[in-house]
C-alpha cells in the first residue's frame, strides 16, 4: 500500500541511459534548402549508424507535421513553432541517450540560433549546401514549380529568404560530392562524439 510517506525518487539520468545503449547521444541537425539532400542524407546516415550498432531517431517535416505539428500551417509564426517543437523533441531524445538526426530547412539565423539554444550541448549543425537551381532541378514533388507559379506562397528560396548558417560544424556540398562522400564526411565528424571510449 502506498502511504503518504516520502520515498526517495531515483531518477535515471542521461549518462545511465548512455551506458545501457553503449553510445553517447547527440543531435545531428541537417539544414538547407528544399531539395538540397537533407532527407536522403538523414536516411542513409541512420542506416549506416544502425549497421554500426548505434540507436538513432530521425526527425523531419514528414514525421512531425503529420502528428505532433499537424495543427501548424506555413506562416512565419507557424514555421518557427514547427522548428521549436522539433528542437524540444530532439532534446527529449537526447536526454534518453539517443542519437537524433534532424533534417529541417531552418531558413533564418533566428531559427538556427533558437535550435542551438534549445538543444544546448552535443549539438552538431550541418549545412547541406546546394545551389537553388540544382535544388529546383531535383524537385520531385514539384514544389518549386508551384512556388514559381504562385500556387505556394512564401516558399523558401523563391519568395522567402534562406540565410546560410553562420557557424556550422560541417558544410556538405551535395552538388559537388557523391552521396557516399557526404555521408563519410558526416560520419567522420560525429563518430568521435557518439562512440564510447
Amino acid at each position: 500500500m502506498i502511504t503518504n510517506e516520502i520515498y526517495p525518487t531515483a531518477i535515471l539520468e542521461r549518462p545511465e541511459k548512455e551506458i545501457l545503449l553503449q553510445q553517447k547521444a547527440c543531435v545531428i541537425w541537417l539544414m538547407g534548402l528544399s531539395g538540397a539532400g537533407k532527407s536522403t542524407l538523414s536516411h542513409h546516415l541512420a542506416q549506416k549508424l544502425h549497421e554500426d550498432g548505434f540507436l538513432t531517431q530521425s526527425l523531419d517535416g514528414d514525421n512531425l507535421r503529420t502528428g505532433l505539428n499537424n495543427n501548424l500551417g506555413f506562416s512565419d509564426v507557424d514555421r518557427l513553432e514547427n522548428i521549436r517543437r522539433a528542437a524540444e523533441v530532439a532534446k527529449l531524445f537526447l536526454n534518453c541517450g539517443i542519437i537524433v538526426i534532424a533534417s529541417f530547412i531552418c531558413p533564418t539565423h533566428t531559427t538556427q540560433n533558437m535550435v542551438r539554444n534549445i538543444v544546448g550541448t552535443d549539438f552538431v549543425e550541418i549545412f547541406v549546401n546546394c545551389p537553388l537551381d540544382v535544388c529546383e532541378a531535383r524537385d520531385v514533388k514539384g514544389l518549386y514549380a508551384k512556388a514559381r507559379a504562385g500556387v505556394i506562397k512564401d516558399f523558401t528560396g523563391i519568395d522567402s529568404p534562406f540565410e546560410s548558417p553562420q557557424s556550422p560544424e560541417l558544410i556538405v556540398n551535395t552538388h559537388q560530392n557523391s552521396l557516399e562522400e557526404c555521408i563519410q564526411q558526416i560520419y567522420q565528424l560525429v563518430l568521435p562524439k557518439i562512440k564510447v571510449s
